[in-house]
């Protein structure tokens, strides 16, 4: 696909909310389709609740523009400042093709889609679990591993994009498309990654049974989200580890976190793409209900081992799975090789050309 920079003006409006509850998650793959858009010659806006300060700035230092959403659907204001959104921009426009609005969140429902598509809007929906009883949308968006086997009900007009094909990463991914891993014996390299915001604090629990371990040369870093609430606490355990033990906090360096590990702990988000397509191998946990498909299909193709839902984890299975991991060499080259097939790093890509495709543009 070559970039068409003539489609200079066309923009992209974001829809999509982080907080401790929600997480950062749908922020931030969001993010990386608006870098694609960018690319492209595009101006973004994101239309957010956004509860972290470091994670607003980041967006405005993408280029992006930031409109804050003080109350979130179904707070009626919502949908209507949208709306008023959506319509300043369609008249300001210099074009008269819609502007798409991308929403991504769960509590969204099809009557604030149905609206928007309503008034004359282009509209993406991001998804994951295909919850909804119906789905109004021009293309509906579901990167994950078990999306084609959803029956998602739809509008008879609506695109579904579904699987790791579609999957968003960010473009700091991307330079490592040809990277190759050096893989050592025994890895002593461990990420541990909970999540953007961690509200039952499974990272303190992962913290523990690593310090557990009886491995010598064991150095661990530790990556705290910008939404997480036990930051202090955290920083403190850290300090004291019996190991080599550094807390990262606001992470704005992940592809070269990624590449100095040998392994990872990691919650199963979207932050499991990155790890496959960055080629290291990782034992799943799932902190949030929608992450229960995704660590079940990793674990049926054989790509990341999962130790299921945090609050029922096994310390001691959980200290089993990390030992295998750690002393089985072959097991991770096989891991690393599954996980960057089903990873290729074109998602974004293929989204654009599909939202392109849609208006009559070339791309």
């Amino acid at each position: 696909m070559i970039f068409n920079t003539q489609n200079i003006r066309d923009k992209i409006i974001i829809r999509a909310d982080a907080s401790v509850q929600i997480g950062t998650g749908h922020v931030m793959r969001c993010i990386a389709l608006a870098q694609t858009w960018q690319q492209r010659g595009g101006d973004v806006t994101f239309l957010s609740h956004c509860e972290s300060e470091a994670l607003r700035q980041r967006i405005i230092d993408e280029g992006f523009d930031f409109i804050p959403v003080e109350k979130f659907h179904p707070d009626h204001s919502d949908l209507n400042q949208t709306l008023n959104v959506m319509k300043r921009h369609a008249l300001c426009a210099l074009r008269s093709a819609p502007c798409w609005l991308v929403v991504d969140g769960y509590h969204f429902t099809q009557d604030y889609h149905k609206t928007i598509r309503e008034n004359g809007h282009k509209l993406l929906v991001i998804d994951d679990l295909a919850h909804l009883e119906h789905y109004h949308a021009d293309i509906v968006l579901n990167q994950n591993i078990h999306a084609p086997k959803l029956n998602y009900s739809c509008d008879k007009d609506t695109v579904q994009l579904l699987g790791c094909d579609y999957t968003m990463l960010r473009k700091e991914f991307l330079k490592y498309r040809n990277w190759n891993r050096q893989i050592p014996e025994k890895a002593k390299k461990i990420l541990v990654m909970m999540g953007g915001s961690d509200p039952d604090n499974v990272t303190l629990r992962v913290i523990k049974i690593l310090n557990n371990l009886d491995v010598s040369d064991l150095e661990v870093k530790v990556v705290v989200g910008p939404s997480n609430p036990h930051k202090e606490i955290l920083k403190n355990v850290t300090l004291y580890a019996p190991c080599h033990m550094l807390c990262v906090e606001n992470a704005r360096n992940m592809p070269e976190l990624m590449v100095w590990s040998d392994m990872a702990v990691t919650a199963a988000g979207s932050t499991c793409w990155e790890l496959a397509f960055m080629g290291v191998p990782s034992i799943t946990v799932v902190t949030f209900g929608n992450q229960q498909d995704v660590a079940k299909g990793l674990e049926m193709a054989k790509i990341f081992k999962t130790v299921g839902w945090c609050k029922a984890m096994n310390n001691d299975v959980l200290a089993t799975e990390l030992l295998t991991l750690m002393e089985d060499k072959k097991l991770r080259e096989e891991k690393i090789r599954l996980g960057q097939q089903l990873i290729d790093g074109k998602g974004t890509k293929k989204i654009i050309f599909a939202l392109s495709e849609q208006r009559g543009l070339k791309y």
